[in-house]
């Protein structure tokens, strides 16, 4: 019989980014602005990437390692304020077998000329899925990943 286990978890991440807050909040407003930077490391496939960005609206996205166990995401827009806050909520599934669910909150803030982003995620991780460090650490991988992207676009 499978071991039931329910462990809460919670991490902020700020970053300042030199580009405006309209900027900051468009790359992750779109299915193609969102894919330019989160999905970067080649050795991952993407196979699936839906958005329906407004509040109500969905986003399904499928990736993983090669040959490996299919990473599936749900999630909800529950708040979209423009270029100012997002709040939404996601089920992770490895494969069939559903790990965590989560409320996201991204804030953008004017910083100088720059943003300042802060995302909070607070979540349940289930069934001896509780590697709430490895969620922050793959949080901290993209937001470095959108950092890059938002260089090359001002180059």
């Amino acid at each position: 019989m499978t071991e039931r286990s329910a462990v809460h978890g919670s991490f902020t991440i700020e970053r300042v980014y030199d580009a405006a807050p309209a900027r900051v909040f468009a790359a992750w407003s779109s299915v193609k602005a969102k894919t330019v930077w989160n999905f970067c490391d080649d050795s991952w496939r993407l196979t699936l990437h839906e958005m329906d960005f407004r509040v109500g609206g969905q986003e399904r996205i499928r990736t993983g390692p090669a040959g490996g166990k299919v990473h599936a995401f749900d999630g909800t827009f529950h708040d979209i304020v423009p270029d100012e806050r997002i709040v939404f909520a996601y089920d992770m599934r490895l494969d069939q077998r559903l790990i965590s669910t989560s409320l996201v909150t991204l804030t953008f803030a004017r910083a100088g000329k720059g943003t300042r982003l802060r995302f909070t995620e607070q979540g349940v991780f289930l069934d001896g899925y509780d590697d709430i460090a490895g969620r922050e650490e793959g949080t901290r991988v993209g937001l470095d990943n959108l950092q890059a992207a938002l260089l090359r676009e001002a180059a």
